[in-house]
């Protein structure tokens, strides 16, 4: 008997077409390699979706998906995560239910106990759901284990939070339970949330699993990751031979791009010039460009430019998080108490730059941080981007007729 565990599709996580596009075709891969090594049933621990309410036009093209295993009689059993949790109870998990596409396995009777659900193989499945901020800790609290541990039978638990006990450095302040925190006696441990590849076992704990992302969520991710997968689980006799397959559409290509001490002018050509000497076709370009400008701002280097010399990759992304000038550098931060500080005090050096129909200096620098606080604003929970950006035009037009 064979299963697939996979986890973290975030499908319509990305805010350019090409790769939310990227990321639905490599879930489509993902079900396809399913049908054809023939598994008896998919598992998903949480965050297919990005939102607890995705567009329209991604649930027809999920749903169609998993339609495919539908076909072929293979189940999948599921449990919502962080991201398509949502606290009002609705989730597009239990929609995708109700259809016959999925079954969401997070089940309690009356008496508030979590139940089981048998699969035609009678491996039994059962778990928890994930909830933002790590509260589901108090679900994990609270959970009556005794029946679950007690249970005979192959078994599996899916859940969806980070484990202290194998939480990567850079992962240090994310929130995160110990394995103990789950019930112990069962074979296969589904887990999800954090994007990573792991399997370890532990005394009365049988394998405990992250399968990684679908298709990578960030710039980091498509550097270190490059693509995403799932895993094949195949049961002999008990034992578990686990095999992590990769799904890659797309080569990635990472240029990591030093122009310390150049100008803004020299570096962009510089930057042009390393784009130019790399085979970029149809490949996923990322430019993580880092170092202080001798003169010059960052503002000067012309990205557009750069973008518009390598429209033969799929698609470029840049990071210039460590990208500074000697003017930033020279900043003494060690004056200032806090950010706000900061803040405050470069726009009044910047004052009179721009063309205000304000005379006060006090109006003006309220005007601003007004006009920063807005920009500062993130989407709600569920909220679509059309309805989003009507929103802070809507709050900017408020500023402005002030």
């Amino acid at each position: 008997m064979k299963f697939a565990h996979l986890s973290d599709s975030h499908i319509g996580g990305w805010r350019e077409p090409k790769l939310r596009d990227l990321g639905i075709q490599t879930f489509r891969k993902i079900i396809e390699k399913c049908i054809e090594e023939n598994v008896g049933f998919v598992l998903i621990s949480g965050d297919l979706f990005d939102t607890a309410l995705p567009q329209t036009e991604l649930i027809k093209e999920t749903a169609s998906i998993l339609k495919l295993l539908h076909e072929y009689d293979i189940p999948v059993y599921a449990i919502p995560g962080s991201h398509d949790f949502s606290p009002s109870g609705k989730t597009m998990i239990d929609v995708l239910e109700k259809t016959g596409l999925l079954h969401n396995v997070v089940k309690f009777d009356e008496n508030n106990k979590l139940q089981f659900t048998i699969d035609k193989t009678n491996v039994k499945i059962t778990g928890l759901y994930g909830k933002r901020l790590g509260l589901e800790k108090f679900d994990y609290e609270k959970l009556e284990k005794e029946h679950l541990e007690k249970e005979p039978g192959f078994k599996i638990f899916m859940f969806h939070t980070a484990l202290e006990e194998f939480k990567p450095a850079e992962m240090e302040k994310m929130k995160a339970y110990s394995y103990r925190d789950l019930p112990k006696n069962f074979n296969y441990y589904a887990g999800g949330h954090v994007h990573y590849i792991f399997d370890i076992k532990k005394e009365n704990y049988g394998s405990i699993t992250f399968p990684g992302p679908v298709f990578p969520n960030n710039f980091k991710e498509l550097e270190e990751l490059e693509c995403g997968g799932f895993y094949l689980v195949e049961v002999l006799n008990q034992n578990l031979n686990l095999k992590h397959i990769k799904i890659k559409l797309k080569e990635v290509l990472t240029l990591k791009i030093n122009i310390n001490n150049m100008s803004s002018f020299e570096a962009e050509e510089f930057i042009i010039n390393q784009i130019k000497i790399n085979n970029i076709k149809d490949k996923i370009l990322l430019l993580r460009i880092f170092g202080a400008l001798k003169s010059g701002k960052v503002t000067d280097i012309n990205f557009k430019k750069i973008m518009n010399s390598a429209q033969e990759a799929y698609i470029v992304l840049k990071n210039t998080y460590k990208l500074t000038s000697k003017e930033a550098e020279n900043i003494e931060y060690e004056k200032y108490n806090s950010i706000d500080e900061i803040e405050h005090d470069i726009i009044f050096q910047n004052l009179g730059k721009f063309k205000f129909s304000i005379n006060e200096k006090k109006k003006e620098v309220q005007y601003i941080k007004e006009i920063m606080s807005l920009l500062d604003k993130e989407k709600n929970e569920g909220e679509k981007n059309v309805d989003f950006e009507g929103r802070i035009l809507k709050d900017t037009e408020k500023i402005i007729e002030c």
